[in-house]
């Protein structure tokens, strides 16, 4: 029995990665009658049937005394969808089996206790860590107020972004980028410096593979986004916004505004630029689960140094930038000691074509 659970609970968490379901947490379920599959589904899109919903409409009849293995625990409270503890109920499943319980703070929960209340069997934290893995931005966003952060960087062998003329276009191969835009499809939004900005004039948007384009966010203590740039000329096709402080010209956001670009204000840190937990929490509020942030520099190391990104993805190209190459992916102080450093752990290494990628949760020793 523990293999046939942990068999379709893994199964259940990978039909869980599917679907776009923002500000809804991706959730997979699995229903089966012994060893044979009778229904599944995913939470596709916000506002949509949730996973145990579209798992017991494909299974029907052939539910009744069946197991459901599910991701994350059912609901027990109404939202845009009815209660799904009330789905399971009608649908005479015998058996349950759950991932992760539900760690929204918001809600009455109790799913599980009642199912177990009305007889049904209830079994809980199989394939936990994968399924927790699974809503982990959410699980931020909904306990924090807060957007979780993955990180993007790109460096040569020698730890350089650029050569010494600062060109930077492309250090990384073919199969790294078509990863990177992957990436910014998963995520509500993608995340930039003015810095940036000023230097490529991106795009980002999501051309390499299929998926939506995100909600672009600029990060612009001063306003100076070009009102000629890529990003605002596309504004009105792509969701773009741009956040400032106090030393943003009111003429400029509303001549950006009238570009349709939304100007957010707010506060500065004591260097100026803009304080990225407010950022982060003006952008949760805004139902923006996740974020992928580009750079610069200057951003990836506020991010580090306030231990603010919760995710790192970096890329390593098989070539050497010279000591004159522009350096570092980072600005910032940096530990005092190794002990101290930020790193990936559990660390993901891939071969992304010629380059080497590495994935992981970011730990930061100090605040542990």
């Amino acid at each position: 029995m523990a293999e046939i659970d942990e068999t379709m609970m893994a199964r259940a968490i990978t039909l869980g990665k599917r679907g776009d379901p923002s500000p809804n947490p991706h959730v997979g379920a699995v229903i089966c009658q012994g060893t044979e599959v009778v229904g599944e589904g995913f939470h596709q899109n916000a506002g949509h049937e949730h996973a145990e919903i579209a798992a017991l409409q494909q299974a029907g009849i052939r539910a009744h005394g069946g197991t459901m293995y599910v991701t994350l625990e059912p609901c027990n409270h109404e939202g845009k969808t009815p209660r799904c503890v009330d789905a399971l109920l009608a649908a005479g499943l015998k058996r349950v089996v759950v991932g992760c319980l539900d760690p929204n703070p918001h809600v009455e929960g109790g799913g599980l206790e009642r199912l177990r209340a009305q007889g049904v069997e209830v079994k809980a934290g199989v394939g936990e860590a994968e399924a927790k893995h699974l809503i982990l931005p959410w699980a931020k966003y909904i306990t924090k107020s807060s957007t979780f952060v993955a990180l993007k960087l790109a460096i040569s062998l020698d730890g350089r972004t650029a050569t010494r003329t600062g060109d930077s276009k492309w250090i990384t191969c073919a199969e790294s980028r078509a990863r990177v835009h992957a990436l910014r499809a998963f995520h509500d939004g993608v995340v930039i410096g003015i810095n940036t900005v000023l230097a490529d004039d991106p795009q980002l948007t999501v051309r390499d593979v299929s998926g939506r384009n995100p909600i672009r966010v600029i990060i612009d203590s001063n306003l100076r986004l070009p009102l000629k740039s890529h990003i605002v000329d596309t504004a009105s096709d792509t969701p773009t916004c741009v956040f400032t402080t106090a030393n943003g010209s009111r003429a400029i956001a509303s001549a950006l505004e009238a570009k349709g670009v939304n100007v957010i204000y707010v506060a500065a840190t004591a260097e100026g630029r803009c304080d990225m937990r407010a950022v982060l929490k003006e952008l949760a509020a805004r139902e923006v689960v996740s974020v992928l942030c580009e750079g610069g520099a200057e951003l990836a190391g506020s991010l580090i140094a306030g231990g603010l990104a919760d995710e790192l993805h970096l890329f390593i190209a098989p070539v050497l930038l010279g000591p004159r190459g522009r350096p570092g992916a980072v600005d910032w102080a940096g530990p005092e000691s190794p002990s101290d450093a930020p790193r990936i752990e559990p660390a993901n290494w891939q071969l992304c074509g010629n380059d080497a990628y590495v994935s992981g949760p970011l730990v930061y020793p100090r605040k542990a």
